[in-house]
């Protein structure tokens, strides 16, 4: 199978690259980094690089959680006109199959049990609750905790970031586009993807590089709020296998299936940060109290369904990937 791998240059999309090149694919890459002309926002680029593909996987995106709503025009730009103007490019080629590099930021917080009140979808967090360093959200009834559970792909979406809700409108788009053309269309979900080609050192790389990047300083990784966080943090090679698993499925057409893909093994975002500092020798991470506005207490989702459907499982444990990660450099 011929398959375009938009942001194929890229952290994850150079992984995917790997894997379709490892089972005999032919993966060709378009990605602004290898080629400035490669542009998905270009129709024309676009419409070049389709020809005799029989699949696309869309990795190109701007990622992360941005400096502040001055990014929205950039962020809209690239994900959701850039998936536009694929989609359509698709359309006028045949192109039936695609693959959607999505994210678990469109549930927005996770599943919350209140022991009154069952399941609960608490509000945004306010302002002078983090400041006092309340992080936990509360049950909106009657104000108790809140137990955290496993979030599934059938959970209301409530994205709360200019980020989030650009990666929501990439799976509307993509499902308009399936429906209308008959063609097959999957999303998987990714949770916090980290591994070996992390960006580094810009405002929009993930939390576990700003530590890597800490530790490689000699400065202890700085954990906002208490550390207590909960994230599902998932190799980039296990990811890259999902997406082979995606593309080699027969999925229904003419809708979007969505898939959470993370590790099935939750941890705090203080967990990874210890595990890094432990492989790199140190020091110690310092728990800072600082939070983001457009940040979320804690998503883990439930990934059942894509073991159950498409065969994947991930491989990577989390403390022989953190020890690979801490290595990377």
């Amino acid at each position: 199978m011929r398959v375009l791998v938009t942001g194929g240059a890229g952290f994850i999309g150079s992984q995917v690259v790997t894997a379709l090149a490892a089972c005999g694919h032919e993966p060709v890459v378009y990605d602004v980094r290898a080629d400035p002309a490669s542009d998905v926002r270009d129709p024309d680029a676009v419409r070049r690089a389709l020809t005799g593909v029989d699949a696309v996987c869309h990795q190109a995106a701007m990622v992360g959680l941005g400096t502040g709503f001055t990014d929205a025009p950039e962020y809209v730009s690239r994900n959701d006109l850039g998936t536009a103007v694929l989609l359509a490019g698709m359309a006028e080629a045949g192109v039936r199959r695609l693959v959607l590099a999505g994210s678990m930021v469109v549930y927005g917080e996770g599943r919350y049990g209140c022991a009154r009140h069952g399941v609960v979808r608490p509000g945004p967090r306010a302002v002078a609750d983090l400041d006092a360093g309340r992080f936990e959200p509360r049950c909106p009834e009657c104000g108790d905790a809140l137990a955290p559970g496993l979030v599934g792909e059938d959970a209301p979406v409530d994205p709360r970031n200019v980020y989030a809700t650009t990666k929501l409108a990439q799976e509307h788009l993509a499902a308009s586009w399936a429906r209308v053309t008959d063609s097959q269309a999957v999303s998987l979900r990714y949770h916090n993807v980290y591994g070996p080609g992390m960006p580094r050192d810009t405002p929009y790389a993930g939390v576990a590089s700003f530590f890597r990047s800490a530790l490689a300083r000699g400065e202890a990784p700085r954990v906002f709020e208490d550390g207590c966080q909960r994230r599902d943090f998932v190799h980039v090679r296990d990811v890259a296998a999902a997406n082979l698993a995606a593309l080699e499925a027969t999925s229904p057409a003419g809708a979007l299936v969505a898939y959470n893909t993370g590790s099935g093994d939750p941890h705090t975002v203080g967990d990874m940060a210890r595990a890094l500092a432990a492989a790199h020798g140190g020091p110690e991470p310092m728990v800072t109290g600082e939070y983001r506005l457009g940040d979320v207490r804690h998503i883990t989702a439930d990934s059942s369904r894509l073991r159950a459907e498409l065969g994947w499982r991930a491989e990577v444990g989390f403390e022989d990937g953190m020890r690979e990660f801490a290595a990377a450099g």
